[in-house]
């Protein structure tokens, strides 16, 4: 299939595409702290949105994989003024619709919106900041959770290892 022409919508927020992989940590007052492995595939159909697919695993002390982690997906919408508009769906029960802002290869998303099904474990709001640093992405991850206030929960460096699918999205 042939690779579509990225949506011009799409320009600001285009240098997120491609795989990515990396390694982060992670802590919470409620969980021990940890080592982890990622990967985040952003991908195009040629449509106005970015599709989104990031996958974790934990890594013991010699950065082996040891058991997966969190897996969640969904589509990043470029809006006029740079504006940004992220859903987000997780396995564990939970969907989440962030807002927020594209400065230069910079991103701030703050959630306006979280949906629980009556088994997902409590979680209220989360912020999400994402750049591109000398070439890899960089991201942190602040939650607001199991009766916590927002504060840190993970980061990240990423490096760009390959490009998305043809026609991914």
């Amino acid at each position: 299939m042939d690779v579509p022409e990225l949506h011009p919508d799409l320009e600001p927020i285009a240098f997120l595409l491609g795989r990515w992989e990396g390694a982060g940590v992670g802590g919470y007052p409620t969980i021990e702290s940890f080592n982890f492995g990622q990967e985040i595939v952003f991908g195009h159909n040629g449509k106005p949105f970015l599709t989104y697919t990031s996958r974790t695993w934990l890594l013991d002390e010699a950065g082996n994989a040891v058991r997966p982690l969190a897996t969640e997906t969904g589509f990043w919408r470029q809006l006029p003024d740079r504006q940004l508009e992220v859903c987000l769906s997780h396995p564990t029960g939970i969907v989440e619709i962030y807002i927020g802002e594209v400065v230069f290869n910079k991103i701030e998303l703050r959630t306006d919106l979280v949906a629980r099904t009556a088994t997902a474990k409590e979680y209220s709001a989360g912020h999400r900041l994402y750049g591109l640093v000398n070439g890899n992405l960089m991201w942190a991850y602040d939650m607001a959770a199991v009766g916590q206030p927002l504060q840190s929960h993970m980061s990240a460096e990423l490096k760009k290892v390959g490009e998305a699918a043809p026609g991914q999205g």
